[in-house]
């Protein structure tokens, strides 16, 4: 039997109940929330009631009240022994079972964990990392600015609950932060008393279960959620059947109750919540097996030396807002012609035709050093978020090999889907959820509606250092690229260090080149040499430093201030281009001016800048090119709102296909009511 986080759980199912303030779990065996389908009429009064209840609650939500139930015990457990406090920390593990989470009590908790904390890692929570901790445990979105300590401030709540004896996952978005903060972070909790697990891509799936039976684990979103959906397949048409399940491993040799890698889904601390919650809900989570037979390939082959033969705007259309590709009447008619080779299977129309079309997804849409990469002679995807590689993940529908072919890489199987979910179903199965994260006003809407979740604004520590400059904007690429080295060039002689944001790692390379050029030294962090970033990340605020990277530095990124900087005014950052989210864009101004340290930020932009193509800064781009003079008022707030309408039209494309999955998540869960599981 799978033990539980403690055995006096599933004695009292009220008790985890009054705990996590949900409905009961669904069965014993994995407990998670049911997913609810409310009614037309629910959902048209939710609709109308949804804001109002969301005001309400981050208006009393009464944050800054933890702050004295804290203080209150500081005095008496500065002079605790170490054993003596972990002898308090077991107390109150049996008051919270007993007596849920009262502010009383979560405020001897904090108070303990900050004393611990000063004592273990030489940090003492603020007060405002109190503040957005009651706030995890009350199921919020707690917003801190960068910088303000989102890492130590998870411990207060994963703390509270693991010591009530609720297993804790703590999600961040790649495995070098979950190393790092398991690393960091691990003494607080084991001097408490409490186990620490961290699961990461390296961590092979055989080992993954004795971590998940920790009471806290640091994991990546995308490890546990395939974990999660590997436990699906071992419980096959027995998931909802737990008594079943335990009497097999009666009989059995490998029960498959043993084979099960979590414990339930309980409680779940995001960090970045919105890359996590929202930017990646876009595409669903698929576990792929290999298809039997490499008959295909020479299928694929034709069809993506016929789709090399093809004529942009005469046979295909690419609509670079929606990444689809529209045939034209000349281009079906060619298409319809085409003979394939008699030994190729499924050469039927429609199957023809689908693979043309992905044929031309993967010349046209598709591009090496931006949306993958060629690794030890394979494709791998990079990660549009977060810049970084996604080992063992490929895409579907022969679209993986169609690329491999077009690379000239070792064709791998065609794979068919077995297992997916997506995020937004994922993280509803949660009993409790709750998020952080310095950029999430602008999907606060969203994320009351998927999941949920108010977010309240936590103030700073220490009043914001950080200095906006005057961005540039320049017609040409040519123009943008010659400002950007005079700007490093003249920064780089105060010895300020300089972090040079990019799009893609071509681009961070070009930038590169620019700068060798010029015969500056500088540093690359980039999906190609990831296995470097704690090194490059170490060096990059030492007097002098200049640091060029993709979206890897811009999330949860650190970069410490070597001695003498902060008179230099701190860390410079120069954002080369805009991103498809304004968020992502100020996740990379946070990193500079972090706890009160100095720092500053500007923009230098071009209107030849990916985000503009294909006329998506509409018609303020068109004036500023064709009417406006370079320089003057009229074509500054022309280039600045077509770059800002782009900016939002991506956005809002975005949304609309976050909408449309979650959309078709309940109408597939509508349709599969019959059976016992969708997944």
């Amino acid at each position: 039997m799978i033990p539980d986080a403690d055995p006096t759980l599933h004695k009292d199912r009220s008790m985890l109940s009054t705990l996590l303030n949900h409905p009961p779990p669904t069965h014993d065996l994995r407990p998670e929330k049911t997913d609810y389908r409310p009614t037309a009429l629910e959902g048209a009064v939710r609709a109308v009631t949804g804001p109002v209840e969301r005001f309400v609650r981050t208006q009393i939500a009464g944050l800054e009240k933890i702050v004295p139930l804290v203080e209150q015990h500081a005095a008496r457990l500065e002079g605790a022994s170490d054993a003596q406090l972990r002898e308090e920390a077991s107390r109150l593990g049996f008051e919270l079972r007993r007596g849920g989470f009262r502010p009383d009590l979560v405020g001897t908790v904090f108070a303990v964990v900050r004393e611990v904390a000063g004592r273990t890692v030489g940090k003492r929570h603020y007060d405002v990392q109190l503040m957005g901790g009651w706030a995890l445990l009350k199921g919020m979105i707690a917003e801190m600015e960068t910088g303000e300590g989102k890492t130590l401030t998870a411990t207060l709540a994963a703390t509270t609950a693991a010591l009530a004896g609720v297993p804790v996952h703590v999600l961040t978005v790649n495995d070098y932060l979950t190393a790092r903060d398991a690393e960091e972070m691990g003494p607080v909790y084991r001097a408490l008393g409490l186990s620490v697990g961290c699961v990461t891509h390296e961590v092979p799936v055989e080992n993954r279960r004795a971590q998940y039976l920790n009471d806290i684990t640091y994991c990546t979103n995308k490890d546990i959620v395939f974990d999660y959906l590997r436990d699906r397949l071992t419980l096959g048409e027995l998931g909802g059947a737990p008594l079943r399940l335990r009497a097999e491993s009666l009989y059995a040799r490998e029960a498959r109750e043993k084979r099960l890698l979590l414990r339930g889904l309980y409680y779940a601390i995001t960090d970045e919540a919105d890359s996590l919650l929202i930017d990646e809900s876009r595409t669903p989570l698929i576990i792929s097996g290999s298809v039997v037979g490499r008959e295909e390939i020479q299928f694929m082959e034709a069809a993506l030396a016929f789709a090399g033969g093809l004529a942009i705007d005469t046979d295909f259309l690419i609509d670079n807002n929606t990444r689809q590709i529209r045939i034209t009447e000349k281009g079906e008619k060619r298409i319809n012609a085409l003979v394939l080779p008699p030994e190729t299977p499924w050469t039927s129309t429609i199957r023809k035709h689908e693979m043309i079309r992905r044929a031309i997804s993967a010349l046209h849409l598709f591009h090496l050093d931006k949306e993958y990469l060629v690794r030890d002679g394979k494709v791998q995807i990079i990660d549009v978020f977060t810049g970084r590689v996604m080992p063992d993940r490929s895409w579907e529908q022969g679209l993986q090999q169609l690329i491999e072919i077009k690379e000239g890489c070792e064709v791998t199987k065609q794979q068919e889907t077995v297992a997916r979910i997506s995020y937004q179903k994922f993280f509803r199965r949660y009993l409790h959820l709750a998020g952080m994260t310095g950029t999430a006003k602008e999907v606060t809407g969203e994320f009351w509606s998927v999941y949920g979740l108010p977010v309240v604004r936590i103030r700073t520590h220490r009043p914001l250092r950080r200095h906006y400059l005057a961005g540039r904007i320049f017609t040409t690429m040519a123009q943008k690229e010659q400002h950007l080295l005079e700007r490093v060039r003249v920064i780089h002689g105060t010895g300020q260090p300089i972090l040079i944001g990019t799009g893609s790692v071509a681009a961070s390379e070009k930038v590169s080149g620019l700068l060798s050029g010029a015969g500056l030294p500088h540093t690359v962090l980039n999906a190609k040499n990831d296995h470097e970033e704690a090194q490059i990340v170490a060096l990059a605020g030492e007097r002098g430093a200049i640091t060029i990277a993709t979206n890897m530095a811009g999330r949860g990124t650190d970069i410490k201030l070597a001695p003498g900087v902060t008179e230099l005014n701190g860390l410079h950052v120069i954002l080369t281009e805009r991103h498809e989210a304004a968020r992502i864009d100020r996740q990379l101004a946070g990193r500079c001016a972090r706890q009160g340290d100095p720092g500053s930020f500007e923009a230098i932009l071009s209107l030849d800048d990916a985000l503009l193509e294909n006329g998506r800064g509409g018609i303020p781009e068109w004036v500023a090119r064709r009417f406006a003079l370079p320089g003057s008022n009229l074509w500054n707030i022309m280039a600045n709102y077509a770059i800002m309408h782009a900016q939002k039209k991506m956005e809002r494309f975005h949304g609309r296909m976050r909408r449309d999955l979650f959309k078709n998540d309940v109408q597939t869960k509508k349709i599969m009511s019959f059976a016992r599981g969708e997944e």
